[in-house]
């Protein structure tokens, strides 16, 4: 039986009558994306056509989830609203807080005792506020919605920018930031800029070592990491049809890596199998009624490029293995050139560790085809040279697994299971000890993202994106230029043997099984439970509101850093041991921007304090400016924000007393996430002028007295020698956007509104 079915089966009573009426609207047939976004417009009936790419758009998302990480400031914002329960159905998940060092029952175990504050903080008020919590240990949070709360053509959204992943399940579903799901358990409406559509035509079926991953690292190096921004990717096709429900879930968990807001499927027999088989037979039926409306017009298939705003064509059948990387998820080589591509970029070829799961590439499937190649390692005499860590997804995955053998295969090579948990993803891994010698080096992972420093802290670790399978004979190899579909390896008899393409099943034929889920129902009545946060806490810190806007232009702002080249979320507010400080905001600000490359002096963490003239780190010089009541702008490249949803990356300078960043693009999550914050996101008009921006600087932003929808303001640059340049800036800011910026933030729009 389903969770929230009731809620499930009315999206569906309402379904053809919302399609009808924006078919109607829109005066042509629709994708798949379209009907979803349409039926689930905050406005019960759609009014108007929406331009894609344009208008901002109010939309009533059907569920919110949360991981631990981003839950903390999530839960302290939603406090703060005035509200008894949240309006929609509701989870946190505990995944992120959950280091991997040891193995699996040691690092679960210290880990329950070492973050106890924070997880008897989300419990109870998860349990207060009508929140389902899934306690650590239970999964992680992509894995766990795709076996619970995934449903086709279903809207979500959640706290992680890897959400996305149930679009394996045909939803459309989002990474936001915490100040958005507040307004979504709120009851408030969900903004979002009616995005264009990607269509992705797979044909054929994939074979021998080729992977539902491949197809993503694929559209990975073509669409890059911003050719997705403000666009939803939906793939179709009989090649689609071909790929399972779970391949399907990776597919549109990279979705993330290329900019998209979301990536989806069409409602399919995969997906009946699926939700079957993980005992959602009740949704599997129900979808089954609706089904053409959980899926693009006919017209759209038979003529694609007249409804996609862009089309790309992918053969499965031909479709070779990639390696992704590194430095970047879009740098995508074939396997086949991949030994090539290491020796003249002087890459690492021993590869040192190989890991395998994640959120991205735990299933059922992909473990058992994983297992296939470690199976036949050990049946041809061969050892694995490399380190080999498997990470399952969820309880109900690592328990299913256990119980068919497919671990022991692992173990039998050499394999150390970890938690059920994110671990090395989010750079929860204790690979290095203090002291130790942090070396060029290279690792394959079966993961999303692949930024420097991202998985164990070390900048020279090159990480390498790739299937579960390659990542599995590549740590047999314990060679980066090792291509199973045409090499041999030597075994112990010294003999040349050829690793077999894997074999996997999609589902487990005796179903999966486990004897406790992880799962802690909230109370019915959460009205007497209180929540406390200790004064002296070095983990939580209740919010205090950030101050409305001062009715004036801003002028005399001092330049913070002008960070040059890629500046994503990790850049700006780094995971790894920084995690356990996400419930406290002047804390985690002591990490404000630490990993930006000052364009001055191409160093991390190393800016001028126009104060003194001296050079200190970002967090102390910017405090050094909010002591002395000076607003300060940070200045950006491309696509600046790219990568995690974390809205501390927006939090942190606006609690610090950034006012502004000026860049030449953002990410969309990283965008929103400046506005809901009350900060100014502006954008060059002519990105050159970037290069006009002065280490000395200081920096006035005119036009704010008449600061409306699609007037440029206007940027003057105060150099230090006398001189200026003066030059329009763009925003995307429309009429309710700019209201947040005047109240200092959306939450205090929010708790205005809950006084009244």
């Amino acid at each position: 039986m389903a969770f929230d079915i009731d809620m499930i089966e009315s999206v569906y009573a309402g379904l053809a009558d919302k399609v009808s009426a924006a078919r109607a609207l829109v005066g042509r047939p629709l994708t798949l994306s379209e009907k979803i976004l349409y039926a689930h417009l905050f406005d019960a009936a759609p009014y108007t056509a929406y331009t894609r790419g344009g208008s901002y758009v109010d939309f009533a998302p059907d569920r919110v989830a949360m991981q631990d990480a981003t839950a903390q400031m999530a839960l302290m914002q939603f406090m703060q609203a005035g509200k008894k329960r949240t309006a929609v159905p509701s989870t946190v998940h505990c995944d992120h807080l959950i280091q991997a060092r040891v193995g699996a029952d040691t690092d679960l175990t210290e880990s329950i005792t070492n973050n106890k504050e924070v997880f008897d903080f989300l419990a109870s008020v998860s349990n207060k506020y009508g929140i389902g919590f899934w306690k650590p240990g239970a999964g992680i949070i992509h894995q766990v919605v795709l076996e619970n709360y995934a449903f086709p053509g279903g809207m979500m959204i959640g706290t992680d920018s890897h959400t996305v992943n149930a679009g394996g399940l045909g939803m459309i579903a989002v990474g936001v930031g915490g100040a958005d799901a507040v307004d979504v358990m709120a009851g408030m409406a969900w903004e979002l800029k009616f995005p264009k559509v990607i269509g992705i035509k797979l044909t054929g079926k994939l074979n021998g070592w080729a992977e539902a991953k491949d197809v993503i690292l694929k559209v990975a190096g073509i669409l890059t990491v911003k050719g997705g921004t403000d666009c939803i990717v939906e793939y179709f096709g009989d090649g689609a049809e071909s790929i399972s429900c779970t391949g399907k879930g990776t597919i549109c968990n990279m979705g993330a890596e290329v900019g998209a807001t979301t990536s989806t499927f069409a409602f399919d027999d995969s997906m009946i199998r699926y939700l079957e088989s993980t005992d959602r037979a009740d949704i599997a039926a129900a979808a089954s009624k609706v089904r053409e409306h959980l899926r693009p017009d006919p017209e759209v298939y038979e003529n694609p490029s007249a409804y996609y705003d862009q089309v790309v064509e992918i053969d499965l059948s031909t479709l070779e293995p990639y390696i992704n990387g590194p430095f970047t998820p879009d740098r995508a080589t074939p396997i086949s050139q991949m030994r090539e591509e290491a020796k003249k970029n002087d890459w690492p070829l021993e590869v040192e560790v190989g890991l395998i799961g994640s959120c991205t590439n735990s299933s059922y499937e992909d473990m058992t085809r994983a297992a296939s190649v470690a199976k036949q390692a050990e049946e041809k005499k061969l050892t694995a040279k490399s380190e080999f860590k498997i990470t399952p997804g969820s309880e109900k995955v690592r328990y299913t697994v256990e119980r068919d053998g497919v671990l022991k295969e692992f173990e039998d090579i050499g394999g150390v299971v970890l938690a059920n948990a994110c671990g090395p993803c989010i750079g929860q891994w204790a690979r290095y000890r203090d002291g130790d010698d942090q070396e060029k080096n290279t690792i394959v992972h079966s993961f999303n993202r692949n930024f420097a420093k991202r998985a164990d802290g070390n900048p020279k670790t090159h990480a390498f994106v790739t299937s579960p399978s390659i990542v599995t004979a590549l740590a047999i190899a314990g060679d980066l230029g090792f291509n199973p579909l045409t090499e041999t390896l030597t075994n112990a008899d010294g003999e040349q043997v050829k690793l077999d393409p894997p074999q996997g099943l999609e589902l487990p034929p005796q179903g999966f099984d486990c004897e406790d889920p992880g799962y802690q129902a909230p109370a019915e009545d959460g009205s007497g439970i209180e929540i406390k946060v200790a004064p002296d806490s070095k983990r939580l810190q209740l919010l205090a509101g950030f101050a409305a806007w001062e009715g004036t232009d801003l002028t005399g702002l001092k330049l913070l850093i002008k960070a040059k080249g890629k500046c994503t979320t990790d850049h700006i507010s780094m995971a790894g041991p920084w995690l356990r400080f996400r419930g406290h905001l002047d804390n985690i600000a002591d990490n404000t921007l630490i990993g930006a490359i000052n364009a001055f002096n191409d160093t991390p963490n190393s800016v001028k304090n126009q104060l003194t003239g001296d050079y200190g780190e970002v967090p102390e010089v910017q405090r050094a400016y909010k002591a002395n009541g000076i607003g300060t702008v940070v200045v950006g490249d491309d696509n600046y924000g790219e990568g995690s949803s974390r809205e501390h990356a927006a939090m942190q300078p606006r609690h610090l007393g950034v006012r502004v960043v000026l860049v030449k693009s953002f990410a969309r999550i990283h965008e929103t996430n400046l506005k809901k914050q009350g900060m100014l996101g502006l954008t060059f008009v002519d990105p050159a002028d970037y290069d006009k921006v002065q280490e000395d600087d200081s920096i006035d932003i005119n036009g704010l007295e008449e600061f409306t929808p699609d007037k440029p303001l206007t940027v003057v640059l105060n150099h230090a020698d006398g001189s200026s340049d003066s030059f329009q800036v763009n925003h995307t800011y429309n009429a309710g956007q700019i209201e947040w910026f005047k109240a200092g933030s959306a939450l205090n729009l929010i708790k205005a509104q809950a006084a009244e």
